[in-house]
């Protein structure tokens, strides 16, 4: 692991306002390198307020989305609500289609199969919506590279109104609008909104006409915050602000849905981590293992008791998920080792019978073993179709881009991507892509980085400066858990190596002469048990947390490397 410390940006601002706000150095310094510079910028940072999001129709096209909705409620037309099978898509879907059915009742919702039709739009739901006579349809998290669709749909007499998150290609699909802040022409201030969160947008825009406020929209909030944490977005901005306030709605008064998902977890309350590692898995795993629709409605359902029998069923994928993704990664190893690839710059493997539904997280966990970009290929049709994830630092889209001769169809963003090719040129597009990623992937991002924030004393962990630190979160890029490291460490003789497998490492630290002890946890750091050992000096990486065990609240460190001092 490499260990980055951030550098010293600008101190005399740190000192005026660890000043103006009566707080320490240390934690100025970290708010100054989230760019938040002054008492102003704080109290937004500290105490986000809804009342700083932006007028929704500030983003390019909503005016005739919104437009375009309330000619479909006035004629009574059919409105298609679609979206993609993942996180951000189901919750997409679940959030625009739950808000118009308050005041208008033909609205239907459509995922595809990611089977049967792959990613995004798909000629399959276009010829549903011509079938079953609905003339408009609102794509989520999707379509904004779906050029030949909307001229398909547009044949069948069906509108599109397309809001999408993603990066668009060099020509922007004829729908009715489109609603995506990283279009060049749009000027939509904040830009790295999730698909869930271009949706609310939406809805935000729709409320407006219908003499809402943003407070009868709070309820729609645990949706985006959900589809915020699973879409690793950045939590700035109005990521933050909407991140926030969902997690308080998650927290007290959460749809039927996820009540019931909160309610299988056995979790008081839930952080935005959890949410990453509880509660969006589940509702990946329906359009993983058996179809989107079902997680949508488990997110749509009012009654909490038949809302308990689908996330039941849900739990049950998610298991399924879990042995598949195990099985799949332990494959994945073995082809890398046969085809003597470990010390390939890119690890790309085939293999036609593996479920489609877990290749993307196989990728990562691929990463976890061999730290470069990835691709899982399976059998997908006559074609086929691969899941793409990035190291930190290097963006996989357009290492993609320059590969493009060998690929049927690609999208995503920088450090994850799908795509399709066909059988007979996999080959070829492995070679390419592994000679494009050696040449462009520089030797310093080739190994793990840890991105430190500050040096700290750990006497300067006191329950004020933990107080504030809490009040850092929700967490998430761009506003990562802060990490900090400290020198001249010893163990005070009790750390050992903890469970089944010895991997963990607990340890009781002590500073300096400072002789009060520390309790600390490092994960899957065992095996370095022996720079703890005899009294020896080490430094270490962590991050400062809360440990509840029978009812007591105690502060802990969470290591996440140790070195010899």
């Amino acid at each position: 692991m490499r260990w980055t410390l951030k550098p010293e940006t600008n101190p005399q601002k740190t000192i005026n306002l660890a000043k103006d706000l009566g707080v320490d150095y240390t934690l100025a310094k970290l708010l100054v390198q989230r760019g938040v510079e002054t008492f102003n910028q704080a109290k937004s940072f500290f105490r986000p307020n809804l009342n700083e999001l932006h007028n929704p129709y500030l983003m390019k096209d909503m005016e005739l989305a919104v437009s375009r909705i309330e000619e479909a409620v006035a004629n009574n037309e059919h409105i298609l609500v679609y979206g993609d099978y993942d996180v951000d898509g189901t919750t997409a879907v679940s959030l625009l289609s739950s808000y118009l059915k308050t005041f208008y009742p033909n609205v239907a919702t459509y995922i595809p199969d990611r089977y049967e039709e792959g990613y995004g739009i798909s000629y399959q739901g276009i010829d549903y919506a011509k079938d079953n006579d609905i003339t408009l349809i609102i794509a989520l998290d999707c379509g904004i590279k779906a050029v030949d669709k909307i001229v398909y749909a547009k044949e069948k007499g069906i509108d599109f109104i397309i809001c999408d998150h993603h990066r668009p290609g060099n020509e922007i699909p004829k729908a009715v609008a489109v609603l995506d802040p990283k279009r060049e022409d749009c000027n939509y201030p904040y830009k790295e909104l999730c698909g869930c969160g271009v949706g609310f947008k939406l809805i935000q825009a729709l409320a407006t006409k219908r003499n809402e406020t943003i407070d009868d929209l709070i309820s729609y909030l645990d949706l985006v915050s959900i589809a915020i944490a699973a879409d690793i977005v950045p939590i700035t901005g109005e990521n933050r602000i909407l991140a926030y306030y969902g997690l308080q709605v998650i927290n007290s008064n959460p749809r039927a849905g996820i009540k019931a998902m909160i309610f299988q977890a056995k979790k008081k309350e839930l952080t935005i981590t959890d949410v990453v590692f509880i509660i969006a898995p589940r509702i990946n795993a329906a359009g993983r293992i058996k179809h989107g629709n079902e997680a949508v409605a488990l997110l749509t359902e009012f009654d909490f008791e038949t809302a308990q029998q689908f996330a039941s069923e849900i739990d049950a994928y998610n298991t399924n998920r879990k042995e598949l993704d195990k099985r799949i990664t332990e494959e994945a190893l073995a082809q890398i080792i046969s085809e003597n690839e470990q010390e390939n710059a890119t690890t790309v493997v085939y293999n036609e019978n593996w479920h489609k539904g877990v290749i993307g997280i196989v990728a990562s966990r691929l990463i976890e073993t061999y730290y470069r970009p990835t691709l899982v290929f399976t059998k997908s049709g006559n074609k086929l179709a691969a899941s793409a994830r990035s190291v930190k630092g290097f963006d996989i889209y357009n290492a993609l881009e320059q590969c493009e001769e060998f690929i049927e169809q690609f999208g995503g963003h920088k450090y994850a991507a799908g795509l399709t090719l066909k059988a007979e040129n996999y080959q070829k597009f492995k070679t390419k892509f592994e000679t494009v990623v050696n040449s462009t992937l520089p030797q310093a991002l080739r190994t793990p980085e840890i991105m430190i924030d500050t040096e700290l004393n750990l006497s300067e962990i006191t329950p004020k400066f933990n107080r504030v630190l809490k009040q850092f979160a929700p967490f998430g890029p761009q506003n990562m858990k802060p990490v900090f490291l400290a020198s001249g460490l010893r163990d005070n003789g009790y750390g050992k190596k903890v469970g089944a497998d010895k991997k963990h490492l607990k340890l009781s630290i002590i500073e300096g002469v400072n002789q009060k002890t520390y309790n600390a946890i490092g994960f899957n750091l065992g095996a370095k048990h022996h720079l703890i050992q005899k009294g020896n000096s080490f430094k270490a990486v962590f991050n400062v947390e809360e440990n509840h065990w029978n009812g007591i609240t105690s502060i802990q460190l969470a290591v996440k490397d140790i070195k010899e001092d």
